[in-house]
């Protein structure tokens, strides 16, 4: 396997999946591609998962069923597998290029065939699904907000679907022609330049987020306002 930015622990239980699923498939596995924030030497023990690319000849659940008993098991519960084929990959960068992207973006391939290397992905596409997405967000939180009951629970609403947001967020840095930064507070300062936009309440989310801050009801209710505010104007930004 090739040399990968992993603690042992963790790349010790990504050589027993690969091998687990070699021995399952053999010819039939084209390539295993770890990809996010364990390609980039930027992955966080508990907080991260280990995203995995499986490319098999057959996808059909007749034959993920084969392997299913190794995803399934506790040992491997951190990884993150996703099961395609080629010819899905080649399909399917115009409807999920935001996925593809952040593939490529960093990646290793630890079995097999390179599949990503040359994959052309469209900004307009991008653009497209960014733009769905924000919009779609935008209805499923107004429709959270409103049978929100207490403070807790829409503390939890808004941390969630602002770290949620922040990987849409992120390619419209892409769509404008940048190269987007993983940390948090980077995309914060890249969108305020970008789109000449004011982030002090988003940076504040963040912070209270990161810092687990006590949050009176009506702190947490002007936040989850200005959050909203702001994905609208970027929204119709895009």
């Amino acid at each position: 396997m090739v040399k990968i930015n992993l603690p042992q622990k963790y790349t010790k239980i990504l050589e027993l999946f690969t091998k687990a699923v070699k021995d399952t498939y053999r010819e039939g596995l084209i390539s295993v591609i770890l990809y996010g924030s364990a390609a980039s030497g930027e992955f966080i023990g508990k907080h991260s998962n280990i995203n995995l690319l499986v490319v098999l000849d057959n996808t059909d659940l007749e034959n993920l069923a084969r392997i299913s008993k190794v995803t399934a098991g506790s040992k491997f519960k951190i990884l993150s597998p996703l099961f395609f084929t080629e010819d899905y990959i080649k399909n399917s960068t115009d409807v999920f290029p935001i996925e593809f992207l952040d593939m490529k973006e960093n990646y290793s391939v630890i079995y097999g065939k390179d599949v990503l290397t040359g994959l052309e992905i469209e900004m307009r596409n991008l653009r497209f699904q960014c733009e769905q997405e924000l919009k779609a967000k935008l209805i499923n939180i107004k429709k959270n907000y409103l049978s929100t009951l207490n403070k807790n629970a829409l503390k939890q609403l808004l941390f969630k679907t602002f770290n949620s947001s922040l990987h849409i967020l992120r390619n419209l840095i892409r769509i404008r022609g940048g190269v987007p930064p993983y940390l948090k507070e980077d995309i914060l300062n890249e969108l305020g330049r970008d789109f000449n936009m004011d982030t002090a309440d988003l940076k504040k989310i963040l912070s209270a987020k990161n810092n687990n801050l006590k949050l009176s009801s009506g702190e947490i209710e002007a936040l989850f306002f200005a959050f909203v505010k702001e994905l609208e104007k970027l929204s119709v930004n895009v």
